[in-house]
């Protein structure tokens, strides 16, 4: 990666961070001005994740490796670009211009600060998917834990500062497991660059390795909190409810940050050598877990909100079992999940906002009560029978539609060509002579149960809501509410149509993450360009 190119790896941190900076010296009353300049920043995020991505998806299939300061590893910042991290900057950048555009309706005028804490968001999530470095991981983690809390209680509300102060107080316990597990690595590896980490790790003595694993299980508990892990999760469901809408479209990559750093320091430091396999069990076991009470909270749940909460903890339970089976077939059919299923979680949780704007806060609460005592049936008889859905009820609910179908899995679109390709690469060890393991069968029949489960629950709730609510009542919906919505739906759409191409996207990624060397060499012989007295002589980013 050579020229102007190799500089754009450091500008989806910059682009946000500049953006904030301009944002701060507005006026709280120019509003539009404010809007506009945080859109402008993320239109330019999202051309600069596309252009990367196009970059990392061509021939080359390795990283650039950005040295901050022209310090070398491991004593400079580095900053690593690969198919993974493109990926998910990719991902990050679409979901943030429709939220933010979900926003400029109405949300984003209900609070202080709104786009100066959605830009530095933004700073911090693509920080963290870009750095080479533990310490630079933390201060990332940091920057955008530190904007979520603000935008956790954007909208006040006594419901939403309840569920803010339990989410603040989660993950400020998540960084402190995350400082100590990073103090602990750096005091027995004595570093904390990843790529110079996994080639140490082979030299460590017995006595400070277990010391080393240590530190990695306190690092890990930290990512395992934000990916939802059971029992780390229960404030998940509650927190991703109760926050405004936009925000808790964004926050649905929050969790995929943690899936992002235990899949990346897995495959680095813990494909092979001394610690091949360590922490393998406590993910199978954790998603396993985690699957089964997201599965018995869609079920349970009859508030919209809960339903797209539990269905985070769905998509994280399988993710994780994913990572812990440690299979690169299976991997690469879950990366593809892991953007489909984002997407349409996303999508669902601004059109949960939509479709209540219809209704009575306890409506479903009211429903379900209703049908459990035979209440109000010899009214329904009597209704008007064939009476023409408003068009607006029709448009929510075809995208309605749409995300029972993602989240269920059903043909045709993304969710069940990544459900497929995950449950053939888990069938097909059979092909070979060798049969699934039990771990292998657990996790089919949970995908499984878990795709049957959304579609019960999304049949209750949406039957409840479009053909039978009580109030009847058609929401006032804004096309630039709408149009972010079915701008997600379609990109999940896109992801069916080109499913070959994405795939073999993704098992490039995997191919490159399950080789370490060639992180590891990148990042060791990352180029630095010569002083003006130097020679400049030759070299390659």
């Amino acid at each position: 990666m050579n020229g102007w190119a190799h500089h754009l790896i450091i500008a989806p941190i910059l682009v946000p961070i500049l953006a904030c900076a301009i944002l701060l010296f507005i006026d709280e009353r120019s509003r539009v001005t404010k809007a506009m300049i945080s859109l402008v920043a993320t239109l330019l995020l999202c051309i600069i994740a596309f252009v990367l991505l196009r970059i990392e998806s061509g021939p080359n299939d390795f990283e650039g490796v950005y040295l901050l300061g022209n310090w070398a590893a491991p004593f400079g910042i580095v900053l690593v670009l690969d198919g993974l991290s493109a990926l998910m900057l990719m991902l990050s950048a679409l979901l943030a211009l429709a939220a933010l555009i979900f926003s400029l309706a109405r949300w984003h005028g209900m609070g202080a600060h709104y786009h100066s804490m959605f830009q530095l968001l933004l700073a911090g999530l693509n920080g963290a998917f870009l750095t080479g470095d533990l310490f630079n991981l933390f201060v990332f983690f940091e920057v955008m834990l530190a904007a979520s809390y603000g935008l956790m209680l954007h909208g006040s509300g006594p419901l939403r500062v309840k569920a803010g102060m339990h989410y603040i107080a989660v993950n400020l316990v998540a960084a402190l497991f995350f400082l100590i597990g990073v103090s602990l690595i750096y005091g027995t590896a004595g570093t904390l660059n990843v790529a110079d980490l996994a080639a140490r790790l082979p030299q460590i003595e017995p006595d400070r390795l277990m010391l080393l694993q240590a530190g990695a299980g306190v690092l890990g508990v930290a990512f395992l909190i934000k990916a939802g892990m059971w029992p780390l999760c229960f404030w998940l469901p509650t927190a991703y409810s109760a926050a405004a809408a936009p925000v808790a479209g964004i926050f649905a990559i929050l969790s995929k940050l943690g899936i992002y750093v235990i899949l990346r320091l897995t495959m680095l430091l813990f494909g092979e050598g001394p610690l091949a396999g360590f922490g393998a069990t406590a993910l199978l076991l954790g998603g396993l877990a985690t699957l089964v009470f997201g599965i018995v909270g869609v079920l349970a749940s009859q508030a919209l909100g809960r339903l797209a909460g539990y269905s985070v903890l769905v998509s994280s339970g399988t993710l994780l079992m994913v990572l812990g089976i440690n299979d690169g077939v299976v991997s690469s059919g879950a990366l593809l999940y892991l953007v489909s299923s984002t997407f349409t979680i996303a999508a669902f949780f601004m059109l949960i906002e939509l479709v209540e704007r219809g209704q009575d806060a306890g409506a479903n609460v009211l429903a379900v009560t209703m049908e459990a005592y035979g209440e109000g049936e010899d009214e329904r008889f009597d209704e008007e029978q064939g009476v023409a859905m408003p068009g607006t009820m029709a448009i929510l609910g075809t995208c309605f539609a749409m995300c029972a179908i993602l989240l269920a899995g059903l043909p045709p679109l993304s969710g069940f060509i990544a459900k497929f390709a995950m449950l053939s690469a888990m069938m097909g060890a059979s092909a070979i002579g060798v049969p699934p393991t039990a771990a292998v069968w657990t996790l089919i029949v949970l995908v499984i149960l878990s795709g049957v489960a959304s579609l019960i629950a999304m049949t209750r709730v949406g039957i409840r809501t479009f053909w039978s609510s009580l109030e009847g009542t058609v929401p006032r919906v804004l096309v630039i509410e709408l149009v972010p919505v079915m701008f997600l739906l379609s990109l999940t759409l896109l992801l069916s149509i080109q499913a070959g191409p994405a795939m073999r996207y993704m098992d490039t990624t995997i191919r490159v993450l399950a080789t370490p060397s060639n992180y590891i060499n990148a990042v060791r012989d990352a180029y630095q360009v010569p002083s003006p007295g130097q020679n400049r002589g030759e070299g390659q980013h």
